[in-house]
Formats: structure tokens, sequence, C-alpha cells
């Protein structure tokens, strides 16, 4: 006998996925949903006399299919497309945010399906003072519903008894009253008739509901997938409901929420004790407008600075290890195309992907601790205002600010936001914030190329790199604004949500999530930085040139990057650099760039005959360039010159990595493509304003 699916929903932070590894005791299988990035987690749980394949859906706060959480959520629990119907629903409510979390669990009903309710936090809830009707919620739903501890298991026994009679009766609990929306009856009957006959099916309960999710969700054709002509019955039934002076969201949730609060306050009995919670005397000062801005740059401060000093040592033992490996190579194995594939391809390629991992753990770790508590809904909130005037959401302030360590990690952090186009948006402005791979370029060219004297306790490269900081975020913001109001423009949502309680968070469920998305980064992101490392390495090395008697073995490498692909390359893209005050030898840095930005100072190196280990602060490197000669005998480099490509660097997407995570994160080559393209012109134009401009005032 088949073994049934049961599919695990519920509100993120409910507990939900704790439950969900109790039950299967952590033999979960991981994978990705189809065509979304969001992971799939499956496995088996025992109940008393069958065993069942428990799938645990993504957390959701509704059904309404304006994230890829929610829409999932949807699918898997109507069986459209690749999901199969589900036998039976869990739906995983927190007790101690019960009027939020019974919105979900009106909408799950609403679809016909088997469904038992597993309150959580019960214990947390009788602290609280207070004490939840259980066995009144039940017959007011129509269904089982279990206190339950997930965290410590108390209740899971009850859980799967009660999971296991439900699924023998096969029950459906009845419709709720609060899913009979008469004012919009003519609109979702015309769409119901519209609806395809796949996702119909036969339970004329299971359409009616779907023509509900149809006319809430099916607003922006950027942000679900579905047929053309249900997209066009849906566009006319809104704007039939419009014209009637009808709003339909309000019309859809309000009957739910009125519904909610008319029963919840029977269902909890309130202590008689008179107190204050702490979490609320916490927000007093956490939420404080003008205490609670400063303590968040606080913390972030004490994230990057751990980000920085705990990464360090790990990224350096990674160099290090790959390092001694390319070196026993070099060592071990004469010279030849052969050797040079494994080390400055191979060797390269796989540790350029790896070096990476050491932040991403440790971000992902650090955001999953500060999520768990609590602590990042009220970042959110706390910045909403400020984010919204540029188009953005407070969701997209952390990301943002992670993207000052690494765009990487930053970009993998927007899936905590719930809105596709929101999360595009930040995507799109993440890496015009100054990262770190972008200060060993600016070290070296403010370095080279400016006065070091000091003035009253200041330099001109100091302001020079403080203001390349507030470049790159006022741009970055300004970019924002600008998408907000041409490609991805759509009506704004506001930022509506109940605070989560404060939490202790559960170490297992946290080092879990960051080492999945570090595996996540290794197995899909890694793939494609990998091959492109590779590519490059083909480039700079073919074709091979001869060496020459008494040549050195830095001027055989300047000859065969001179003579390479990638040599030809950038004197073909010399016309185009002209423009910026860059020559071909520039034009190879940055084509080298594009594995990663701090390859800029490796490849000039390697360009202008350095031998050794090459980095921002060599001398010899820094002397090269300001000594480099053009032919007519006038400098390659100047301030100006430098100040050019300061901001070509502020502004370019010179990072393949940066790329594939995008190409990961969006399921496609559209928007990476966008990226690069629309950050190169913007690179360029600004560039060549900076340069020509200034040659105008007179400078050279």
């Amino acid at each position: 006998m088949a073994e049934p699916r049961v599919v695990l929903a519920g509100n993120p932070n409910s507990g939900k996925t704790t439950l969900f590894n109790r039950l299967t005791g952590l033999a979960l299988r991981v994978g990705n949903y189809p065509g979304v990035t969001v992971d799939r987690h499956e496995g088996r749980a025992a109940l008393p006399s069958r065993v069942v394949l428990l799938e645990d859906l993504p957390g959701t706060y509704s059904l309404s299919s304006r994230s890829a959480e929610e829409e999932i959520a949807i699918r898997a629990l109507t069986g459209q497309g690749a999901h199969e119907l589900p036998a039976a629903a869990v739906v995983v409510v927190d007790g101690t945010q019960l009027g939020r979390s019974l919105a979900l669990v009106l909408e799950v009903l609403e679809l016909g399906l088997p469904t038992v309710l597993a309150v959580n936090m019960a214990d947390e809830l009788a602290r609280s003072g207070q004490r939840l009707d259980i066995e009144r919620l039940g017959s007011l739903l129509g269904l089982e519903a279990v206190p339950i501890v997930a965290r410590t298991g108390g209740g899971v026994t009850e859980l799967c008894a009660a999971l296991e009679r439900t699924l023998a009766s096969g029950r459906i609990p009845p419709l709720p009253e609060a899913a009979t929306v008469s004012e919009l009856e003519p609109e979702l009957a015309t769409i119901e008739a519209a609806l395809p006959d796949a996702l119909r099916g036969a339970d004329p309960r299971r359409a009616r509901a779907l023509a509900r999710w149809a006319l809430l969700s099916i607003d922006d054709e950027d942000e679900l997938e579905a047929p053309e002509t249900l997209r066009r019955v849906v566009g006319e039934q809104r704007a039939s409901a419009l014209a009637r002076g009808l709003d339909p969201d309000l019309a859809l949730v309000r009957p739910r929420f009125t519904w909610i609060d008319t029963h919840l306050p029977g269902l909890l009995v309130e202590s008689s004790e008179e107190r204050t919670p702490w979490s609320v005397r916490a927000d007093r000062v956490l939420l404080h407008p003008l205490l609670g801005l400063p303590l968040f740059l606080l913390v972030m401060a004490a994230l990057f600075q751990s980000l920085f000093a705990w990464s360090d040592p790990l990224i350096g033992a990674i160099e290090g290890v790959f390092g001694a490996l390319s070196g026993w190579v070099q060592a071990s194995f004469e010279p030849s195309i052969l050797r040079d594939l494994v080390t400055e391809g191979l060797i390269a390629g796989v540790g350029s992907v790896v070096v990476f991992l050491p932040q991403i753990l440790l971000l992902f770790l650090f955001l999953g601790i500060l999520e768990a508590t609590g602590y990042m809904a009220r970042v959110a909130w706390l910045m909403d205002r400020l984010m919204r005037s540029m188009g953005l959401t407070g969701r997209a302030f952390v990301p943002m600010l992670s993207g000052f360590a690494c765009a990487i990690p930053a970009i993998m952090a927007t899936r905590t936001m719930e809105r596709r186009r929101d999360r595009l948006k930040t995507m799109m402005v993440v890496p015009l914030m100054t990262c770190s791979a972008r200060l060993p370029v600016y070290t070296l060219i403010i370095g080279a190329l400016f006065p070091t004297e000091v003035w009253l306790g200041l330099s001109a490269g100091s302001l020079l790199m403080v203001a390349m900081y507030l470049f790159g975020t006022l741009v970055a913001l300004a970019a924002a604004a600008v998408l907000s109001r041409t490609i991805l423009q759509g009506p704004s949502v506001p930022l509506v949500f109940e605070l989560p309680p404060y939490r202790m968070p559960q170490v297992g469920p946290v080092l879990r999530g960051a080492w999945n998305k570090g595996l996540a980064f290794l197995r899909e992101a890694g793939t494609v930085i990998f091959v492109a490392t590779i590519a490059l390495w083909a480039l700079l090395s073919f074709p091979r040139v001869d060496e020459q008697p008494g040549q050195s073995e830095e001027q055989l490498h300047a000859a065969q990057l001179e003579e390479s692909l990638a040599g030809d390359l950038g004197k073909g893209l010399e016309p185009l650099l002209e423009p910026l005050g860059f020559d071909w030898k520039i034009g190879v840095g940055l084509i080298g760039a594009f594995a990663a930005r701090e390859v800029f100072v490796s490849t000039l190196g390697l360009v202008y005959g350095v031998g050794g280990d090459v980095d921002e602060e060599s001398t010899s490197l820094r002397e090269r360039i300001r000594a480099a000669a053009r032919p007519d005998g006038s400098r390659v480099f100047t301030p100006l010159v430098g100040l050019s490509l300061l901001v070509f660097f502020a502004l370019a997407c010179q990072c393949l990595s940066t790329l594939a995570v995008v190409k990961r994160e969006t399921n496609g080559w559209r928007w990476p493509v966008f990226l690069l393209a629309y950050m190169t012109a913007l690179a360029w134009g600004a560039s060549f304003v900076v340069y020509q401009g200034g040659r105008l005032l007179g400078y050279g």
C-alpha cells in the first residue's frame, strides 16, 4: 500500500520545521521545488500503525501567491503541476500568536482537505498567563486540534494519533463561514468558470477556493505564472468589483479576520494577574524612535566585524591549503600546459568557490540567530518607512548592509523577503554596495596615484576611500528608486505583520539552516563559478608563446598575456576604453577582474611584469603603475585616470560569482544579463563623465 502524502503548513517561526524534524527523526531528503530555488524537505513519519510521507512546506502567512513560498504552498495543497494532491494537511500554529495564525488555517480549510491542527508553544502560552480552550477551537473549526510543544516533543504522540484517525476517516472539515464572500459572488463565479480543467479538478469546493486565490493573487504578470485567458478574466473581474465600489483584496480578506475577531476572545482565557511581558519592555527600547536605529547599527557593526575577523582566519586557511596544493603540483611536475591547467585552472577554480564559504556560513548563521530571536522582524518594521521612499521595503535593509561584506551572501539573504518584485529590486542594487573585494583595487589606485600628505589628521586618500563607500550607497538607493518606477514598478504593498515574540534560538535548526544554504551555494553557484574560472584561464593562456633565450619568468608572463586571447580582447576593447582614459593593459585587468574584482591587482602585476606575490600593498607594482607610459611618452595612470577607474569599479559588475548567484536565485539568465548590462552601462557612463569632464576642466 502506497504511503499517504501529508503536508505540513504554517507561518514562519511557528515551530513547523522543528515539528517536522521531530516527526521524521531528521531522516529527510532535501532538494529544490521545480522551477524555483526554495528548498524542498521530505521525510517519513511513523504514526501508531502506518508510515506517511511528510512534506514540510515553506513557511507562509497566507496562500496569496505573492512570493515563491506562497505559490509553492498553494500548489502543494491543491495538487497543481508536479505536486500530488495530499491525503491530509497538518497546520501548525503558534499558540502565542493565535490571531495571526488562524488566518492561514481558514485558508487551508477552504481547500477542502482532511486537516489536523497542531497548536504549538503551549508551554509559552501558559507562561504568558493565558489558557486556550482547545476543545472549543477544534469544535469551531470542525477538526481535531492538539496542543504540542515541538521543541520538547510534548503532545507529538497525541498529534500522530489524531492524524491517523483523520486519515482513516477521510473527514473534511465543514466550510468555514468566513469563506462565504457574498459581495463578490458574481466575480468569483465568472473566474471559477474560467479555471482550466487541470486546475479546477472535480471538487467544487476547491474550485471556488482557487477562484478566490486567483482574484487575490493574479494582479502582476511578473509575479505569477498563469494561463493568459485566466489572467484576462481575473483582470476584468477585478475591474468589475472596483466599478461596484468594492476592493477585491479587502472583500476577500475581511471575512476571515472578522471571524477571528469574533471568536478569538472566547478561545483565550486571560489570567487575572496584571503584568507587562518582558518582550513589551524590550520593544520599548529596541523600537524606540531615537534609540532603535543606533542600537541596530551597533548590532550590524558587531555582525560585520565578526564576519571580517572570524572569517579571515578560515579564508586564510583555505587559501593556504589551495596555495600549498598548487605549489606541490608545480614542484612535482615539469612545466607544461597540463600543469598550468591544474594549478591556474582547476585548483584556482575550486579555491575561488570554496573561499567564499566561511563568510556565507557565518552570515547565514548570524542572520538565522537574529531571525529566530524575533529581532529581524522588528528591524524590518523600523526601517520600512526610510526604505519605502526609495521603492524598497524594510526587509531590503539587511541584505544591502550585507553587501558591504560580499554581494554573494547578501543576494542569498534576499530570500527572507516575501514578494518576488522586492527580491529582484534588492538583488539588482546590492552589487552596487562597496564590497570587500573592491578594497584591494581602491587601496592600490589610491595609494599609487593620490597624495599621502595629512591635514588635520585626514589625507586625500582616506577622504577618497570614505567617498567611494558613500558614492556606492547613494547610487544603489538611486538605482532602486529608478527600478521601482520603471521595469519593476508595481503597486506598493505595505509591510503588515504581527511582531513575533522574542525566543531563544534553537542551536540545531539554526546550524542546519546555515549549513544547507552554504551547501546550496557550492552546489549551484559554485559550478558556474568553477567553469567560468577555467574559461578565464584559457583566455589568459592561449595561444602559447615560446620562451626566448635570457627571458625572465616575469617577461615571459608579460609576453604571454600580451599575445593571449585576453590580450587581443583588451586591445579590441581599447577603442571603448580610451574615452575613459584606459589603455589595453587596463582592459586585460578588467577582463581578469570578472573572475573576482581583486584579481585586477594580480592581473596588473602580470601585465607589468611584477613577480612574486602581488597585492594592493606591492610597492613595485605601485611604482610600475606610476611609471607606465603610452607610446607618445605620456603617463598611463594619472589622478584623473585613477578617479575614473575607481568610479568604474564602484559601479561595474566585475564579479562572475555575483552573476552566478543571481542566476541561481532567479532561476534563469534574464536578470543576470540585465544586471551585467545596466551596471556596465552605468559604470561606463559615469567613468566617461568623470574623465572627459576632468579634461574639460584642465586636468590630465
